[in-house]
């Protein structure tokens, strides 16, 4: 498998398990806040049970999406992706874009309370 697939398919896993883990409580403030209502709403709290399986699965991707782009070029070989500084700038750029993203969703249903 290339390996532009395995860093950014690590850095989608991170950042959809913190989505998901923070559905229960940052979903009905975004569909309140765009104007959606109804009772339906409080059926997002169905997935609070499986939140620490959904954090485990950000951080153990992030870990592996940080431990791929920081990686010494000398293990990079010529002609690869990763050996190209342009590549290894821009993976660094969105890996911090989708970690400021993953601790938001992870913070904030321990922030919630401040907004309502």
């Amino acid at each position: 498998m290339p390996e532009p697939k395995n860093v950014s398919g690590t850095l989608i896993a991170g950042g959809l398990a913190a989505i998901l883990a923070s559905t229960c409580c940052l979903g009905p403030l975004v569909l309140i806040t765009l104007g959606f209502s109804g009772a339906w709403i409080g059926n997002l709290t169905v997935l609070e049970p499986y939140r620490p399986i959904f954090i485990g699965v950000a951080l153990i991707a992030m870990f592996l999406a940080w431990r791929r782009i920081y990686r010494p070029e000398t293990e990079c070989k010529p002609g690869e992706i990763c050996a190209l500084p342009q590549t290894r700038r821009a993976y660094k750029v969105i890996f911090w874009i989708v970690a400021m993203l993953v601790l938001v969703a992870l913070s904030f249903p321990y922030l919630a309370p401040l907004f309502y």
